[in-house]
């Protein structure tokens, strides 16, 4: 039973697992403004395409 209740007390992991979820939603964050930016980002290169004269 004390090793139970040691082992419920025990948080040492609980960093790891915290920090892990954090990068999950930074990435989650970067994908979602990836796709919801891309289009735009898109639009500016072929402006700038278009823009461009051939020497």
């Amino acid at each position: 039973m004390r090793l139970l209740k040691a082992f419920v007390a025990d948080t040492r992991g609980a960093t790891a697992i915290e920090y892990g979820l954090v990068a999950a939603l930074i990435g989650a964050a970067l994908v979602s403004a990836l796709g919801v930016f891309s289009g735009a980002l898109h639009d500016v290169f072929n402006v700038i395409n278009n823009n461009l004269t051939v020497n």
